[in-house]
Formats: structure tokens, sequence, C-alpha cells
């Protein structure tokens, strides 16, 4: 597992949530010579916003492909954004806490597509936005479980029993989220395109109350700019 830098010349497979972490990671990846294939899954998540973000986030990056795929994690429930549970608000955030927005096995199942995705067009990595610095608390995000991946990865598939295992590649893992969003502003990121609340208001702006809100506002303030949502006009109710 690595998290960079990325080889030129190479077909990637990035999993593209519409959040600024996969979009930082997928500009990263981009910059460094990779071809992308974009995978965005529709999984029933309450903050379904995230999809067209997705789409002119892919579309910003110069994506060559985007699939998006609909896999209903919602039919399972068990989280608070795959259920009619409630999100939590102002809370403390504490990373030895799991919350309930955790959605259960979701990066697996990502992670799992973007496999054979990946397969499909013979890339030799799939990038994945994820942090192990600013987060939420969630267990697969965790550097350990990205190299166990990349394990099963090597034993699972073709690619791997063929001498040319498929890498995972977390360019963000060890960032702060103020770092990330100034490693994206370098390479010209347009924040504006992104959403990262997990309950939105009816009208789509964010809810600045959730972890995700909170934790994208700390990161703004650390990176010394203004998030353009909220210069745009995306103020919370």
């Amino acid at each position: 597992m690595s998290e960079g830098p990325f080889p030129a010349g190479r077909a990637a497979v990035v999993l593209l949530s519409g959040g600024l972490d996969s979009y930082t990671a997928a500009a990263i990846a981009r910059a460094e010579g990779f071809e992308l294939h974009a995978l965005t899954v529709r999984y029933g998540q309450r903050h379904a916003r995230e999809i067209s973000a997705a789409r002119a986030v892919a579309a910003a990056v110069g994506v060559c492909r985007h699939v998006e795929l609909d896999v209903d994690l919602a039919a399972f429930g068990g989280s608070a954004l795959t259920a009619p549970l409630e999100v939590p608000k102002d809370r403390p955030i504490d990373t030895g806490d799991i919350p309930v927005t955790y959605v259960p096995a979701r990066n697996t199942v990502f992670l799992s597509l973007a496999l054979a995705l990946a397969e499909t067009v013979a890339a030799e990595a799939i990038v994945i936005g994820v942090n192990a610095v600013d987060y939420s608390g969630y267990p697969d995000c965790r550097p350990e479980y990205l190299r166990a991946f990349e394990r099963l990865a090597a034993l699972a598939t073709k690619a791997g029993v063929e001498g040319a295992p498929i890498a995972i590649r977390a360019p963000l893992l060890h960032l702060s989220k103020g770092e990330i969003i100034r490693r994206g502003l370098a390479l010209g990121l347009d924040y504006g395109l992104t959403h990262s609340c997990y309950d939105p208001r009816p009208d789509g702006g964010p809810c600045a109350r959730c972890d995700s809100c909170r934790l994208r506002a700390r990161g703004f303030a650390e990176a010394g700019v203004a998030d353009p949502l909220i210069a745009a006009g995306a103020t919370p109710a």
C-alpha cells in the first residue's frame, strides 16, 4: 500500500464520492500521470447530493471514464447514512469511537468493486481518498486495513496471480484536513464543486453541525482560506 508518488503513464481507478478528499486524491493521481477511471457508488446514502458533486468533480479532474454504480446498502441499514437514524450533531469527534455514521463494510464493498473495474481496464492502481488523521473513527480508513486489502487483492485476482498485483494508493492518508486542502488548492482545485455534509438541508446546503461538516470547517480554518461553499452562500440554517 502506497501513499505515492505515482508512476507516470499508467491507468488507475479512483473511488470518487464528490467530497474534497476523493477530489484531491484524484487530482494528485492525475497530476502525477495516471489516466483515471472514476467509480462512484450510489449506495442508498441519505446525502445523495454527493452524486451530482461527483459528476462535477469527475469532469473537473478530467477522468477518461466515470462509472456510476447502484449497490443499495440501505437494504441492510445499520448506519445513520443508510437508515432512519439520527445523524450526530455538535459532538466531540473522538477517533476512538466508531460513530453511527459508519456504514458497515462500505470501503470493503467499494474497494472490491473498484478492484473488478481495475482488472477490467488493466489499471495498476486503485486510488482512494481515505485519511487517518482528521477522520471520524471509521475502521476502514486505517493504514492496516488498506495493507490487508492490498494483500487480498494480490491473492484474489488474475492480475495478482500473474505477477502484476493492483496497488492501493492512499495519497492523503497521513495528511491533516488543512494539509489536504492546501495541496488541492496548489493543484488549482475548486472545492466549491464538492459536497461533504452527511445531513444536508432540503435545499442541499450543508448543515454545518455533523462530523463531516465540522471536519471540513476545521480544515479550511487550518488552511487559512474560506470554504467556497460558504462564500457562495450555502450557509447553514
